[in-house]
């Protein structure tokens, strides 16, 4: 359970077909979140630490472990996801209905739709050409960075709610959460057009035991609704 605002996990929530209304997304979101450590703990993990095979792996355990939960079965996850509104660009995880369209808050999805987008990015970024270690946020050249991409609708255009998990596999929650709002501080005070105080994450919860974390923020997107981002941190080495 997260402390300062836990966030309750709701197993049951889901019916075959429907996602409870008001609270469908935010219930997968919370799937998510207690299905971290188990994932990392798993003594048959292979060890891993590059994004892709992290976020492929995340992947298969959520999917067994939807498939295993009585109410969930409704629910499948993929990888490298084309986004529906620029085709080109790859989401690194979605969550999708599995079978039977579901429906959410209104909506019906199919098994083709994206019900829930995800970026997923390492923290500290690795050093490389061409990398930034801001890249959580936004990235010096291009469209690279998490946040920035669902802020010009790069990714998740079509979407009012999505979600980034961070593997961190340094120092503190406390570390990266100061060094990401500095990063959008400085955006903010330089000028950098779009990015304001109002882009800050705002701490929902944490559980030092579990390596958890969960943070907030909503971004404001030209031509487009706001975006309200969860950041979901999971600590890879306790």
């Amino acid at each position: 359970m997260l402390a300062d605002g836990s966030t309750s996990h709701a197993l049951g929530q889901l019916a075959s077909g429907f996602l409870a209304e008001g609270q469908s997304r935010a219930a997968i979101l919370d799937f998510i979140l207690g299905q971290l450590p188990r994932w990392r703990d798993r003594p048959d993990r292979p060890l891993r630490t590059s994004e892709t095979m992290l976020t492929s792996q995340l992947c298969a355990h959520l999917n067994s472990a939807a498939r295993k939960t009585p109410g969930w079965d409704c629910l499948q996850f993929r990888v490298e996801e084309a986004d529906e509104t620029h085709v080109s660009r790859k989401i690194d995880l979605v969550a999708a209905a599995a079978g039977d369209a579901l429906i959410v808050q209104g909506r019906s999805y199919s098994d083709f739709e994206t019900i829930l987008p995800i970026e997923c990015k390492r923290l500290p970024i690795p050093v490389g050409s061409g990398r930034d270690e801001r890249e959580y946020v936004v990235t010096r050249v291009g469209v690279g960075g998490g946040i920035q991409r669902y802020k010009e609708g790069k990714h998740g255009a079509a979407h009012v709610r999505a979600a980034l998990i961070a593997y961190v596999q340094e120092q503190s929650f406390d570390h990266w959460l100061a060094l990401i709002s500095g990063w959008i501080h400085d955006l903010h005070t330089s000028g950098t057009p779009g990015w304001s105080v109002a882009d800050a994450l705002v701490t929902h919860g944490q559980d030092p035991t579990a390596g958890i974390a969960v943070h907030e923020s909503v971004h404001s997107r030209n031509s487009l609704p706001s975006i309200h981002l969860r950041h979901l941190w999971v600590k890879m080495t306790l």
